[in-house]
């Protein structure tokens, strides 16, 4: 018997979407390790055929191996140290490298919430976090989207991670303004009185063609916390937000997305498969991603009026820092017939095609294994960032 069980910690009032503690680590380290659903799904992922043919004989090895692993983990931190090595060899053999910029504007002893563009639903909170690691900031406390959670060593595992839970369920009214009151407030709570990053993406879902753009209902819910007294651009001044463009080279879920929006264009709908979520997770971050390049914003200010205001920058912010890649380039002469004069990469150098072959022959590799009717849709997708960085007009709705 422990004290927690003699004098059980006071309840808090975001149990239900707050990251774990450390006192909850241990327990929860346990559960996932003795749930059979996921050494299944680790089997499945890393050998399938050995899986389906010898469940009986790869799953236990599997089990024993993760317990070799986790069993001693005892913290937040420590469980964040295993996930740094994994993301650090991610990095290593997915990519070509992860630059940034806009850190040095920065301060590593203050909490910030980084809004940023969404293109994959594991990676872009995962790069957000490595940059900020990197140069001595805390790491995030990331919003997840309770459809995500499919699973509960799901859950467990993410919030391990410092994840917290958006409600996305609820379909009333009543309900659904409740749990975006809970959250806007969970959110002001970490930043202002536990001085704690947040990582949020600039809208619902990821932007599948290409077009980042700030859905002014997540500004909204920002702002349910506010007291009706205190002034509408200082309490966003307060929350430190800070936009983030990250841009990906290749898009390994690029093929899926293309067949999604043809398939929504032309029926009207899409019907996802139970777990095709969870099946893109792991696409996003098994596959070859290219040149990776994270740039932070600067802070918001206090001259907001409203919500689309503070939307509006948002999306200035994102889309004149997405750094441009010979993807984006190549999409956009093969739909336009033209180079256009904007800078590419982290070095702003104009693009010169007899220097991207290799990066030509790529894009028209991928291409050629796509279903010719998706191929407009496919293109769009890398040439719409920039349409962003030419009509920057154009892009805020």
């Amino acid at each position: 018997m422990t004290l927690n069980d003699i004098y059980p910690p006071p309840m808090s009032k975001f149990d239900d979407i707050r990251p774990y503690n450390d006192d909850e680590v241990a327990a929860t380290v346990c559960r996932i390790l003795n749930d059979p659903e996921l050494s299944h799904a680790v089997a499945s992922f890393k050998f399938p055929a050995l899986t389906k043919a010898a469940p009986w004989l790869i799953c236990p090895l599997v089990k024993w191996y993760l317990k070799k692993e986790f069993a001693s983990v005892s913290s937040v931190q420590a469980f964040q140290a295993i996930v740094e090595r994994y993301m650090s060899r991610t990095i290593d053999t997915t990519s070509e490298g992860l630059s940034t910029s806009g850190l040095d504007k920065l301060d590593p002893s203050k909490a910030y919430l980084f809004v940023s563009n969404h293109r994959d639903i594991a990676m872009d909170p995962a790069m957000v976090n490595w940059a900020l690691y990197q140069k001595g900031f805390t790491t995030l406390r990331i919003a997840i989207g309770d459809n995500l959670l499919t699973k509960p060593y799901v859950s467990d595992i993410m919030r391990l991670n410092k994840s917290f839970i958006v409600n996305r369920s609820a379909t009333a009214p009543r309900e659904k303004l409740k749990a975006a009151k809970h959250l806007s407030s969970y959110i002001h709570h970490s930043i202002v009185e536990e001085r704690a990053n947040i990582w949020i993406a600039q809208r619902e879902g990821r932007a599948k063609d290409g077009k980042d753009i700030t859905n002014s209902a997540i500004i909204s819910m920002f702002s349910l916390s506010k007291p009706k007294k205190d002034d509408f651009g200082q309490y966003i001044a307060d929350l430190n937000i800070v936009p983030v463009s990250i841009s990906y080279e290749w898009d390994p879920c690029d093929a899926a997305k293309a067949r999604e929006l043809y398939t929504l264009c032309e029926e009207g709908k899409y019907d996802k498969s139970e777990h095709e979520d969870i099946a893109s997770i792991a696409t996003g971050i098994t596959g070859q991603k290219g040149k990776i390049h994270v740039a932070f914003g600067e802070v918001l200010g206090t001259e907001f009026e409203n919500t689309d205001a503070v939307a509006e920058e948002i999306n200035r912010q994102i889309h004149a820092n997405y750094v441009l890649h010979p993807s984006n380039m190549i999409a956009y002469q093969k739909r336009h017939g033209s180079v256009p004069d904007v800078p590419v990469g982290e070095d702003n150098l104009p693009f010169d095609q007899g220097r991207y072959a290799v990066e030509m022959d790529t894009f028209n590799q991928r291409l050629s294994n796509l279903d010719a009717r998706y191929h407009d849709v496919y293109l769009a997708g890398y040439a719409n960032p920039v349409d962003a960085k030419l009509h920057p007009e154009m892009e805020q709705s």
